[in-house]
């Protein structure tokens, strides 16, 4: 079996074309971390993450730093030994999923390339379904983000993704000026990151949302009011879905023995990588969950491996793949390709095959 020869961190930073805001916080620029990994054989293997300072408590300088720990551990490990390579990153430190999942998608890239198929074939999956992203409203005005709704529906994107998670007052608005402006039959989803503060109060906002036809809502209150979630599902009108308290398998297995929710939107930043997404999954597929795909910044080479899993799986019913769609420019060659009306279209070709172009990796790091 291959033996890890080399690692080598890379810093890739990408303007955004306007600040990207959600309740958590405004995000102004793209600041990922690619990870390359090279096997005695010759096989090179890509991963990227985007760190969420608010969300899972990384940043690009500690991906940096605990990355190198990760290549000190693992150099000259079985490259093939995906779950062992996964088992010793949880053994160097707890948490941190946003750097191991890099790792551990270079790990995924690599062994598909040895074994000369697509990741998702790897995975168990087939490219037999039709992916479709949606398109995300940050948060603005009402008059802002009506605009902006109605300028994604005439791109084409078959549902628009809206984020809220302020005051009910204002998030109604903010729906009703969406509604007027794209009608009443475009599919609307909203994500308030845990921004309404309790269930009580998440649940006037909610039945306040109802009238608007909204599809679902993601992380409607703080995560750790998890023992709150089933209590508000029972009583929502609108369908709920864990995104923030729902990172590893442990955390989904929890939510489904208290019937917390109906959905689970699984990003490889969260789960710690593929291998543990695919835990998520299988939990979902016997528990009755319906499961979306997403992600938290990264550019087409995170997102090509998140396709990936989305193909696996007819649980997966959603996907929200459009972070690099909001940026200047294009970092990666290779990997899906977004086509018209938000279809994303999977290469057949071993492994991921994407990779960064090296004019956008700065500040490397090399363990050879």
């Amino acid at each position: 079996m291959p033996a890890i020869r080399s690692i080598a961190l890379h810093r890739m930073l990408v303007p955004l074309i306007e600040p990207f805001v959600i309740s958590l916080g405004p995000i102004e620029a793209v600041q990922n971390l690619a990870v390359c990994i090279h096997t005695d054989d010759g096989l090179e293997g890509w991963g990227e993450c985007s760190p969420y300072m608010t969300i899972n408590g990384e940043s690009l300088d500690t991906c940096f730093v605990v990355g190198q720990y990760f290549a000190q551990v693992l150099r000259g490990r079985d490259a093939s030994d995906i779950a062992g390579a996964v088992a010793a990153m949880d053994a160097v430190i707890y948490g941190n999923t946003s750097i191991k999942s890099a790792f551990d998608m270079a790990l995924h890239d690599i062994e598909a390339q040895r074994l000369k198929v697509p990741l998702y074939v790897l995975l168990g999956g087939a490219n037999n379904k039709r992916l479709e992203t949606d398109m995300t409203v940050s948060i603005g005005t009402p008059e802002k983000m009506a605009a902006d709704a109605l300028r994604f529906v005439q791109q084409g994107f078959p549902a628009i993704k809206v984020k809220l998670g302020q005051t009910l007052e204002l998030d109604v608005a903010r729906i009703r000026a969406i509604r007027g402006a794209i009608g009443n039959e475009h599919p609307l989803r909203t994500d308030a990151n845990q921004g309404w503060g309790n269930a009580d109060y998440a649940l006037q906002v909610l039945q306040a949302l109802a009238p608007f036809g909204i599809e679902h809502c993601e992380e409607p209150i703080p995560r750790w009011q998890f023992l709150d979630l089933a209590r508000l599902s029972a009583a929502s009108p609108i369908p709920i879905m864990a995104d923030e308290s729902c990172g590893d398998e442990h955390d989904a297995a929890r939510l489904i023995r208290l019937n917390a929710c109906g959905e689970f939107n699984i990003k490889l930043g969260k789960t710690g990588g593929v291998h543990k997404a695919l835990k998520v999954v299988r939990l979902a597929e016997a528990g009755g969950i319906t499961l979306q795909v997403g992600g938290f910044m990264e550019s087409r080479l995170g997102m090509t491996a998140a396709a990936h899993l989305a193909l696996a799986s007819d649980a997966i019913h959603y996907c929200d793949f459009d972070t690099p769609l909001m940026f200047t420019e294009d970092p990666i060659e290779g990997g899906i390709r977004y086509a018209a009306n938000g279809v994303i279209e999977v290469s057949d070709a071993p492994g991921l095959a994407a990779r960064p172009k090296a004019a956008w990796l700065t500040g490397s790091w090399t363990a050879t």
